[in-house]
C-alpha cells in the first residue's frame, strides 16, 4: 500500500513534512534498504514513518522537513532494532529455561519416540509382575519402593514385623528380577 499522493485534498497539500515525505520516498527506502540489508523491511518502515508524518498533530511546522524526516527514519530503525534485541533477548532467556544447549545445539528434554516407547513397554511389564507377586509380598513390595515408606513403617502398617518386611522385599526383587530379565 503506498501513500497518497499530492493533490488538492490531500494531506500533503498543506503539510510541508508529508510533502517532503511524498517527494523523498524512493530515497528514504533506498537508505532503509542500505541500512537494514532488507528491502521488505525497508518499505514497513517507509510506510511506518509516513504514518507518524501523516499522523502529527495539525500546525506543527518544522523548519527543516528533509533533516526531520530523515532523523524520524533513523529513530524509527533504533525503535525496530532495539524492540528486536529485547523479543530475542526474551526468545534467549525462555529458550535457556526450557531447553538444554549443547556447543549451541537446543536439545530436546523428551526421550525418542522409541526409548519413550520401550520405557511404557518395561513399564507395563513391571506393573503386570508386581500384579503377580503373592499378596503379602506385593504389598510390602509396593509399601516401599513405590511409595517409599521405611521398613519400619511397612511393618507397622501391615502388622508384621522389619524382618517379615525385609524378606518379602528381598523375595519380591528377586521374582521380578528373574521376570523381567533385570
Amino acid at each position: 500500500m503506498s501513500p497518497p499522493s499530492s493533490g488538492p485534498g490531500s494531506p500533503a497539500g498543506d503539510d510541508p513534512l508529508v510533502e517532503a515525505y511524498l517527494a523523498r520516498r524512493a530515497n528514504l527506502i533506498r537508505f532503509f534498504a542500505a541500512r537494514t540489508g532488507s528491502h521488505a523491511a525497508a518499505e514497513d518502515l517507509a510506510q511506518e514513518l509516513y504514518l507518524k508524518v501523516a499522523g502529527r498533530p495539525p500546525g506543527e511546522v518544522a523548519e527543516n522537513p528533509a533533516a526531520l524526516l530523515y532523523r524520524i527514519a533513523t529513530n524509527l530503525m533504533v525503535d525496530r532494532t532495539r524492540g528486536e534485541a529485547r523479543a530475542s533477548a526474551r526468545d534467549a532467556h525462555w529458550r535457556g529455561a526450557v531447553h538444554t544447549t549443547i556447543a549451541g545445539e537446543d536439545i530436546a528434554q523428551e526421550p525418542p519416540a522409541d526409548e519413550a516407547a520401550a520405557s511404557r513397554q518395561r513399564l507395563r511389564q513391571l506393573v503386570e509382575a508386581v500384579a503377580e507377586l503373592p499378596p503379602q509380598m506385593q504389598r510390602a513390595f509396593t509399601l516401599h519402593k513405590l511409595e517409599g515408606r521405611s521398613h519400619a513403617d511397612t511393618a507397622l502398617a501391615m502388622g508384621i514385623s522389619v524382618k517379615s518386611v525385609e524378606k518379602h522385599i528381598s523375595a519380591a526383587l528377586k521374582n521380578l528380577t528373574a521376570r523381567l530379565g533385570r
